[in-house]
């Protein structure tokens, strides 16, 4: 399989930092967030979004055609 020298730098940037906060998502989370904050950039942020039931998305498909 080929392997991405950059794909593997990501992989071993993500680890190190996860490791930094004993791999808790939630300081992680406010890690990054800072980091965000002190970069000065403009970051998108989307409001979640509400997990449609199963009932709701078979209402939304088209209907199948013969």
């Amino acid at each position: 399989m080929f392997e991405d020298p950059i794909v593997e730098e990501i992989r071993r940037k993500r680890k190190t930092h996860a490791a930094r906060f004993g791999n808790d998502l939630s300081a992680i989370s406010d890690d990054i967030r800072r980091l965000e904050e002190q970069s000065g950039r403009d970051y998108v942020n989307f409001p979640p979004r509400r997990v449609r039931d199963e009932d709701d998305s078979a209402e939304s498909r088209p209907a199948a055609t013969p």
